[in-house]
């Protein structure tokens, strides 16, 4: 249960969701709303964006827009056009293969590629009728649901899971699919977003996976990582003199 994951003994406990999300807002500012797509839109391009730049990223999309009329000429094109449009964001065979899939699929369910009906749905339906297409997991899911649809869920990249650890927020058992219930229990909807974005950005230019930044943290008086952090880093230099 998410309770027994995220409350576990083991967790550190740091500051509270709330605190957080209030120094990331006075360090960072607003966030501004990212530009909606359509919900299938917000599906393919995050399908593009996995293992990748977000630069990259982008430019797979707009070949595969530049190339094809409609996402539905996409889900019809023979595979290896579809490679090719999309290759300069990497893994350009598996993610062709998965976007195809994906199309047909909601093609073979609806009749038609609008998932503007999953904003009518409970969020856990939503998410649910979206992890069900095949490939998509839980942070696909839950980009498309907030970015696009404005529903409270919570993706969680590789800044948000390791910002989150170190602050507490998720034990250090937890998996990053784990991950997106435990956060969104801890969050109020209306600051999903701002979490989201904010931990990103920290985790960018603050917090990094190989020698973080401590001194310069917003965080560093609460951060229950810390002193491990520090003793890590002690220890990968070794002794002086």
């Amino acid at each position: 249960m998410v309770k027994a994951q995220g409350r576990s003994a083991s967790r550190r406990v740091g500051l509270p969701v709330a605190e957080v999300v209030r120094r990331l807002h006075q360090e960072y500012g607003e966030r501004p709303p990212r530009k909606r797509l359509p919900p299938i839109d917000e599906l393919i391009e995050t399908i593009l964006s996995q293992n990748t730049s977000d630069l990259n990223s982008g430019r797979a999309y707009a070949g595969l827009l530049g190339r094809f009329s409609s996402l539905g000429a996409v889900a019809e094109a023979p595979e290896a056009e579809v490679v090719e449009a999309i290759k300069v964001g990497g893994l350009a065979r598996i993610k062709a293969l998965r976007i195809q899939a994906v199309l047909r699929e909601v093609l073979k369910r609806r009749g038609d590629l609008d998932l503007g009906f999953l904003a009518g749905l409970p969020l856990e339906e939503a998410r649910a009728w979206l992890r069900s297409l095949p490939g998509v997991g839980p942070k696909t899911a839950a980009c498309v649901l907030l970015f696009s649809l404005g529903l409270p869920a919570l993706p969680v990249d590789t800044h948000v899971f390791r910002v989150g650890q170190r602050l507490g927020l998720l034990g250090p058992r937890t998996t990053p699919d784990q991950a997106h219930p435990i956060l969104e229990s801890q969050v109020a909807p209306r600051e999903v977003y701002a979490l989201h974005m904010g931990l990103i950005i920290h985790g960018r230019q603050v917090c990094h996976a190989r020698r973080p930044e401590c001194g310069r943290c917003i965080f560093a008086d609460r951060c229950p990582a810390r002193s491990l952090l520090k003793a890590a880093a002690g220890s990968a230099a070794g002794p002086v003199g």
